[in-house]
């Protein structure tokens, strides 16, 4: 049985059908930011005090620079669908939310590359 009228089936309106992905994505990388957030936050407490020499060195550590790039990836990826959320809730106007779109994935991916960078120096 069919719930759409003959006018909203030739605008083609209806699911979008990628909710669930959204959901999904964003509850994992919810997920993987539990334990890299605690790992993060005691490795930090740790260094409290310590020298520019000491936390380099903390870093160039092959365990340390993989669960820090894994820890940037999960959260910029955690950011930039958070604010996809808001926009699409809140702002109305389509030119607008497009743009805003565009920006958002301009910035994560901003974000991403320069932390990422970053990492690639201090590890090598």
């Amino acid at each position: 049985m069919a719930y759409h009228t003959p006018l909203s089936r030739v605008e083609g309106l209806g699911s979008a059908h990628s909710g669930v992905e959204h959901f999904w994505r964003q509850r994992v990388s919810a997920a993987a930011l539990v334990p890299l957030s605690c790992w993060l936050g005691f490795s930090m407490l740790n260094l409290v005090g310590a020298s520019r020499q000491q936390v380099l060195a903390f870093l160039h550590a092959p365990v340390s620079a993989i669960l820090m790039v894994l820890f940037v990836i999960a959260s910029v990826l955690h950011m930039q669908l958070g604010i996809q959320v808001v926009i699409e809730d809140y702002v109305h106007h389509d030119g607008n939310k497009i743009v805003l779109l565009v920006l958002n994935k301009a910035f994560a991916w901003a974000v991403a590359a320069a932390s990422l960078f970053a990492m690639y120096r201090i590890a090598l």
